[in-house]
């Protein structure tokens, strides 16, 4: 299923868009796509046949704003240095562990809503990201297998950075990474039945129009089920916590100089294969 969340910040309704790429309104049978409903198989259910049933009430989407996919997130764990060609770009040794750092919830914003520029930035960037959602609590998990099981599905998300904060400015990367509507997330959850190999998807971004990142998540060093298994070692993983599992090659830091980080006025796109596109356009914070 593509599911997703629709209408002004604060109110969004969850929706489904289905096979004929029909927006359905999912109001009359869920209050709200999050970790209750990811972690509710009755639930999941009901959708998947309400869909197929065709009788779920249509939604015009004119005009109608694209909400996160998930409310209520707990956490959002991000993996850097995750791809061969980005860790070469950046003339970075390939992490022999996956580096973790978090970025608050409030980051997260629709995959069409502005994003803020910092005030102060000198080094904003872009990053395309395949997110993770999670479905099932876990800890300590120890294959591949439970860790793939845990997982409710997948979104496209946008790390954005400001590098200078990030890497400049002393203490740890958190600081580059949790400014105001920096982690656009969607426009669909795509549950993981849909998404047969997470390790098969193409991963793209454009700013102004000029392709940046053209990339496959089969470039990342740590895959998907070893990513989640992994974390599971550190923190118990809850069902609506997203795990942000790196970027390719392509972002700003690790163009010639000048490097083109963004302003005011710039506009990114991205998509993934099969989980859809955003597009923002960026103003000063």
């Amino acid at each position: 299923m593509k599911l997703l969340r629709v209408g002004p910040v604060g109110a969004e309704r969850p929706a489904l868009l289905d096979e004929a790429g029909v927006l359905r309104d999912l109001s009359g049978l869920v209050p709200d796509i999050d970790g209750a409903l990811l972690a509710d198989d009755a639930a999941l259910a009901r959708l998947r046949g309400a869909a197929a049933s065709g009788e779920l009430p249509r939604l015009d989407p004119a005009g109608l704003r694209t909400g996160p996919p998930v409310a209520r997130i707990g956490k959002i764990v991000c993996i850097g240095l995750n791809y061969h060609d980005h860790a070469r770009e950046t003339g970075a040794a390939p992490p022999e562990e996956p580096i973790l750092f978090m970025k608050a919830p409030d980051t997260v914003v629709g995959p069409d809503d502005t994003v803020l520029v910092p005030r102060e930035s000198v080094k904003t960037d872009w990053e395309v990201e395949l997110a993770v959602v999670i479905g099932r609590t876990a800890r300590y998990l120890e294959t591949d297998e439970q860790a793939l099981a845990a997982v409710a599905g997948y979104a496209v998300a946008h790390d954005v950075s400001e590098r200078a904060f990030q890497i400049e400015r002393g203490g740890q990367w958190d600081k580059g990474k949790n400014c105001e509507t920096f982690n656009p997330l969607g426009p669909w959850l795509v549950t993981a039945d849909e998404v047969p190999d997470p390790q098969a998807l193409g991963v793209r971004l454009w700013v102004n129009g000029e392709l940046k990142q053209d990339g496959t998540t089969a470039d990342q060093i740590f895959p998907v089920a070893e990513v989640v298994r992994y974390v599971s070692q550190f923190m118990t993983l809850y069902p609506g916590d997203v795990i942000n599992t790196g970027t390719p090659a392509g972002v700003a830091m690790g163009q010639p100089e000048p490097k083109p980080y963004l302003r005011a006025g710039d506009v990114v796109e991205l998509e993934i294969d099969g989980l859809g596109r955003q597009r923002q356009t960026l103003r000063a914070a």
